[in-house]
């Protein structure tokens, strides 16, 4: 019974170390995954098809396969594997039993649901705009300039604004679910099956903000963190969101409407620009 009692804490930190570390993996899984197929397929129509690889095209196809088919079907794919894995994994670092079972909870959002996602896409986007603010009061306070990076895909659109108008859905569609389904299904359901509540919303929200370090071009190492510190907050309501409500759809739906809106409030931007207040 003691021999039981010493080897518990153990077995605990480790299996809390292999839901965080496969956690890490499976969200950077794939986005790597969907990279390597946005190269593969752009490569095949330039190379195959004599397809010109105009900045709106690759913002299309990266979206498709990164977002939709990398995200989307990492985290499906693990759904569907997890029965299958789980067993020799844990036989193999000699842990007992065969874990317990995992799900992605979906359905049809109700009335509540529909309450959280209000709440939710309000929220996020208060944070967003009060942690603006603190940054600019702070810029102003201090007399410094933070640098921050700019993203990919909102430089293409400033460029190229119809794309924005076309981000609009796909935002609803594609973005929202497919990282959805990999970062709140996959690896937020993953790290709470150790964690309490408030670590296993933190985590994998500081995962989400960080991966989106790598799409930032330009700027320096502090602006940049404080981009991702900014992200932080619409990701920790994601998490809180799904915690609450077991619903993978309504933190989709936050997600989509949020990217969205931005998509909107940077085409008017471009469009109207010369109509607006400064």
């Amino acid at each position: 019974m003691s021999q039981v009692s010493r080897e518990e804490p153990i077995i605990k930190l480790l299996l809390g170390s292999l839901a965080l570390f496969s956690g890490l993996l499976l969200g950077a899984g794939g986005l790597i995954f969907g990279t390597i197929l946005t190269f593969g397929v752009v490569a095949a129509l330039v190379a195959g098809a004599g397809v010109e690889a105009t900045p709106v095209l690759l913002v299309v196809i990266a979206l498709l396969f990164t977002q939709g088919v990398g995200c989307g079907g990492v985290a499906l794919g693990y759904y569907k594997l997890r029965l299958h894995i789980a067993p020799p994994i844990r036989s193999l670092l000699g842990l007992p039993g065969d874990g317990p079972p995992f799900d992605i909870p979906a359905a049809v959002p109700d009335l509540r649901d529909l309450a959280v996602v209000i709440v939710g896409y309000a929220t996020a986007f208060g944070g967003l705009i009060a942690a603006s603010l603190v940054v600019t009061a702070v810029q102003s306070y201090t007399g410094t300039e933070i640098d921050s990076g700019s993203n990919a895909i909102a430089e293409t659109g400033v460029q190229n604004p119809e794309l924005l108008l076309l981000l609009i859905p796909i935002s609803i569609l594609l973005i929202g679910p497919g990282e959805e389904l990999l970062f709140r299904g996959v690896v937020q359901g993953r790290i709470r099956e150790f964690f309490s509540p408030i670590p296993g919303i933190v985590i994998p929200s500081a995962m989400f903000a960080g991966v989106h370090w790598f799409a930032l071009s330009g700027g320096s190492p502090q602006g940049n963190l404080v981009a991702v510190g900014i992200l932080f907050i619409p990701a920790l309501v994601l998490g809180a969101a799904y915690e609450y409500s077991q619903n993978i759809v309504v933190p989709s739906l936050i997600h989509g409407f949020y990217n969205a809106t931005l998509f909107s409030l940077l085409y008017i931007a471009i469009a109207f620009g010369d109509q607006l207040p400064q």
